[in-house]
């Protein structure tokens, strides 16, 4: 459907514009907005249709900043709300990485439960309703059987109690069931803190919960892939975990941190290729560095590299190959990013054509001007051009005296570039800050 013809909701209308303003992703209304990417996107359904038939799917979403990562990760995301799958969404930082010792994995998973989404809580903060469809299907299994309830909880849990910490997992939903019974709500909240991973330490867990374990640092993936089983327990297709802002494991200073987070990825690349996950599927979204670069980078790890060589069938006819593990997203071409811009008009129109603040020959103007300050980055990485379209359209909105085409030189453009953050040191014993330089030399 067009998305021209509909009315767009002030609430959703707004949530649009600030998070283009801000230049970040929309959390919501992307199908207003989204263009081009459809053999990406192609690809990427079939690995949520392998997800829904209890397959597992890996990939590595590449493109350099500001090319459509995170747009691209978060409409796979809505797509696969909307195909029945349950979602962990998160970005990596200094202190969230897939593993660490001094807490930063754990950060990374209480970050990704907090963010659970379901398709009635697309927003996150689905755990608690999560839990409560499954024990919602198990009671009703419960009473046609005639057994207890606790009982009927540890049998259809039974398969993750072959998976760390699964025994205790389900100890965890049995013990949400008795705080239900009881209308015990600190039990409750209790168990949604445990399987958030938001208990410390195990002594807390075990004064709180009754049980030995908690998740921590060293058992994050084996979470996620009890949750995969989990979902499915409740009724859902499968769990797809999005992975943004990889490139802070290639800015880690120390090479064992680095080595021990990407042994992490080698292990969630070769349960999904060798088809001993079940439901599941990962999406990383890093920089070309992040994947290339010989001393840091995910080639750096020659494990990897092997199993991520690109098809030399391809490379030779000069194609790509879109069921491989790495997705590069090719460049928005320009007449994609004209109507990329008309899609932004619409949306502050609010869906009506009548409504809109410039013409079309305002689009091709600003497309030019762009083009003269920086060159062909303003289609190949568009963020920039989009927030300043966004930011053109709001000046003319709340001034409407002026005109657009004497508006359009005074627009500042500049060259999407990464941060110049430092690396990332290390507090957690994995190594010393900058192991990877001579620091000194002794004769």
């Amino acid at each position: 459907m067009d998305s021209r013809k509909m009315k767009i909701r002030p609430r959703e209308r707004d949530a649009i514009l600030q998070s283009l303003r801000a230049g970040v992703t929309p959390r919501t209304g992307l199908h207003h907005i989204q263009v081009g990417r459809a053999r990406e996107v192609e690809a990427l359904l079939k690995d949520l249709d392998r997800i829904l038939d209890g397959g597992s799917a890996f990939r590595l979403i590449i493109g350099a900043y500001g090319s459509g990562k995170s747009f691209f990760l978060q409409l796979v995301r809505s797509i696969a709300l909307e195909k029945g799958l349950v979602t962990l969404h998160g970005d990596l930082s200094p202190d969230r990485r897939l593993y660490s010792t001094g807490g930063q994995a754990r950060n990374l998973y209480a970050e990704l439960a907090r963010n659970l989404s379901t398709r009635t809580k697309p927003d996150g903060g689905g755990f608690p309703g999560l839990v409560e469809r499954f024990l919602s299907e198990t009671r009703k299994e419960a009473e046609a059987e005639g057994k207890p309830m606790s009982t009927a909880i540890h049998g259809r849990l039974e398969k993750l109690s072959e998976l760390v910490g699964g025994y205790d997992f389900a100890s965890v939903i049995d013990a949400y069931w008795n705080g239900y019974e009881r209308s015990d709500d600190a039990l409750r909240a209790n168990a949604v803190r445990w399987l958030r991973g938001e208990f410390a330490t195990r002594t807390d867990a075990r004064n709180a919960l009754g049980v030995r374990t908690i998740i921590d640092d060293a058992n994050v993936y084996d979470t996620f892939k009890i949750l995969s089983l989990f979902v499915r327990q409740a009724g859902y297709g499968g769990l797809l975990v999005n992975l943004d802002e990889m490139v802070n494991l290639y800015k880690l200073a120390s090479s064992k941190a680095r080595l021990s987070n990407y042994e992490q990825i080698l292990r969630m690349l070769n349960d999904c290729l060798q088809g001993t996950a079940e439901a599941v599927g990962f999406l990383l979204g890093g920089t070309p560095d992040f994947l290339y670069d010989p001393r840091k980078g995910l080639y750096s790890y020659e494990a990897i590299q092997s199993r991520l060589n690109e098809n030399a069938f391809a490379k030779a006819a000069g194609v790509t190959d879109y069921d491989a593990p790495i997705l590069h997203l090719g460049s928005l071409t320009p007449e994609e990013l004209y109507v990329l811009l008309g899609n932004i008009r619409n949306v502050y129109a609010a869906g009506d054509p009548a409504k809109y603040l410039v013409p079309d020959e305002a689009l091709a103007a600003f497309l030019a001007h762009c083009s003269q300050k920086i060159g062909e980055a303003y289609f190949r990485t568009p963020r920039t051009t989009i927030k300043a379209f966004a930011d053109f359209l709001a000046v003319l909105e709340q001034n409407p005296d002026i005109r657009w085409n004497s508006l359009i030189d005074e627009i500042p453009v500049e060259e999407d570039r990464p941060s110049d953050m430092p690396e990332i040191g290390e507090r957690d014993g994995e190594g010393e800050a900058g192991d990877d330089d001579l620091t000194s030399f002794t004769i």
